[in-house]
């Protein structure tokens, strides 16, 4: 009995959860937008695609029977093999947004040469030889719906396909060649009849390969020893007569915790914009995640020895050969020296149109260390820079910098010392300047891996800092000789092969 009330309550408490998570809405921390040029430019590389496709697939035997009656003979037996497409024209085709559907694929007035060994068997004779197959007046349309699987990845599926071949000629090559062509006209019907039956199935069975590798794909990637990233869809695509829009997760997680950030996600609308290819737009969320994701992994936390000041900050700044000096002549030094800054809260972030900054409040300790390794704290200061963010898009990677903007010192709460703080201001700003910045700059020239489809590059790219997002503006280019790159999805790892989208071995 006790076990049943415990069950039925159990179930009751996954109902309870689910109507509160039903009752607040989950908004994207990225959204992607496809315009109509992008589809325009994708039916110029679909077209080179695909020709490198039917080259390669392997297309199904044909075989059947026919009388020919003109000459007496009760049947032929037919099998076409080894059928290769050496040549097609697709001269008009179109992608389009269905408003609340998907794409629409429209093609027609196609043309084909397709080459052919051949074997036919009769009461009367039995050969085998080769064949051209010309085709014309090929029509295809159908409907691409874009979704999403219970796991965040996108799927694909067909809906609405028509495919047919209106017309097809047999030319037989061999020494009886002038026999053969005799009765080529009559297999020409069957011959159609077949490929028109064949050709939705074999479109089918290449959007369910493509289905099969998307369903492999990683969302939740590890960006480095800090941090993993959630890029999974939230929500089905949602189409206009305009674009397609993605809606991703795009939320940071500190590695092995994925717990969602204690702040709520607030909606943005990307303009309505079509002289790019592709929007994407980066909220305030999704940089105040990472902020918070670090900042709980501990990675805000830096110390800088004698070694890497000597080295690092007396190299970028003349003005800063006295720094080391000042605070000598302050505490009479002559230990090993070292600065510690440790961020105390997540770092703010705050986007404004055509401003980027981030706040950092965090705590500056100088120490020195005796040669029995032990460190004595000289001097312990809170403090809170102000920096502005600068973005660029550089390969496949948004990449930050920061510019110190304004820097406060203030005693702890705790201390009860007598530091001059205006002494240390100077000081402490100039390394803060010249050696933390820096040292997180090297760090952020990583950047955050941008969509990166296999062989898709982005170019002619545009950033914008509006009212709670980023947006990018960007055009795509499909490379087939380009190299490698990191990529936000992993799509680098897929390779266009026999017409299925498989995985690369790992090398």
């Amino acid at each position: 009995m006790c076990s049943k009330t415990v069950q039925v309550l159990w179930e009751c408490l996954l109902l309870w959860n689910l109507c509160i998570s039903s009752a607040y809405p989950t908004y994207p921390g990225i959204k992607a937008r496809a315009t109509q040029r992008a589809l325009d430019y994708g039916v110029q590389v679909g077209m080179e695609i695909i020709e490198q496709m039917v080259k390669e697939r392997d297309i199904p035997n044909l075989n059947g029977s026919e009388s020919l009656e003109f000459m007496k003979i009760d049947y032929v037996n037919y099998n076409f093999t080894n059928i290769k497409i050496n040549a097609f024209s697709f001269p008009n085709t179109s992608l389009a947004f269905v408003p609340g559907v998907g794409i629409k694929a429209l093609t027609n007035h196609g043309t084909a040469n397709i080459s052919t060994d051949w074997e036919i068997k009769s009461p009367l004779f039995q050969d085998t030889g080769g064949a051209d197959l010309f085709l014309s007046e090929v029509y295809f349309t159908g409907n691409v719906i874009l979704a999403q699987n219970n796991f965040g990845h996108p799927i694909l599926k067909l809906q609405d396909c028509h495919a047919q071949v209106s017309h097809a000629d047999v030319s037989f090559s061999g020494e009886l060649s002038v026999l053969y062509n005799s009765f080529a006209e009559p297999m020409e019907k069957p011959i159609l009849k077949n490929l028109n039956e064949m050709l939705c199935p074999i479109v089918t069975s290449e959007v369910e390969a493509l289905n099969a590798n998307l369903s492999m794909l990683e969302v939740i990637t590890k960006i480095d020893n800090y941090t993993l990233l959630d890029y999974s869809l939230i929500s089905s695509p949602y189409t206009t007569e305009n674009y397609t829009e993605l809606h991703l997760k795009g939320v940071f997680y500190p590695l092995g915790n994925l717990t969602d950030p204690p702040f709520a996600l607030v909606p943005f609308v990307l303009p309505e914009r079509s002289d790019s290819m592709l929007y994407i737009g980066i909220s305030e969320y999704f940089f105040k995640s990472a902020s918070h994701a670090y900042f709980t992994a501990g990675a805000f936390n830096i110390t800088l020895s004698t070694k890497e000041i000597t080295d690092h900050l007396m190299q970028t700044s003349q003005g800063l050969g006295n720094v080391l000096s000042r605070v000598a002549e302050l505490y009479i030094l002559s230990q090993p020296f070292l600065v510690r800054v440790m961020a105390t809260e997540p770092p703010l972030i705050n986007l404004l149109p055509g401003n980027f900054t981030l706040d950092i409040p965090a705590s500056i300790t100088i120490l020195t260390q005796s040669k029995n390794s032990t460190a004595e704290t000289i001097v312990s200061l809170d403090f809170v820079a102000s920096t502005n963010v600068a973005l660029v898009i550089l390969g496949q990677r948004l990449i930050c910098s920061l510019s110190l903007n304004r820097f406060h010192l203030s005693l702890p709460e705790s201390s009860r010392s007598n530091i001059e703080v205006l002494r240390f201001e100077n000081i402490l700003s100039s390394i803060l300047h010249f050696g933390v910045l820096p040292l997180a700059n090297a760090k952020l020239q990583q950047g955050f891996p941008l969509p990166n489809p296999h062989k898709i590059s982005l170019v002619n790219s545009d950033i914008e800092v509006l009212e709670g997002f980023l947006l990018i503006s960007t055009d795509l280019k499909y490379e087939t000789s380009l190299k490698q790159q990191p990529s936000f999805h992993g799509w680098e790892s897929l390779n266009l092969i026999s017409g299925q989208w498989r995985e690369k071995p790992a090398p």
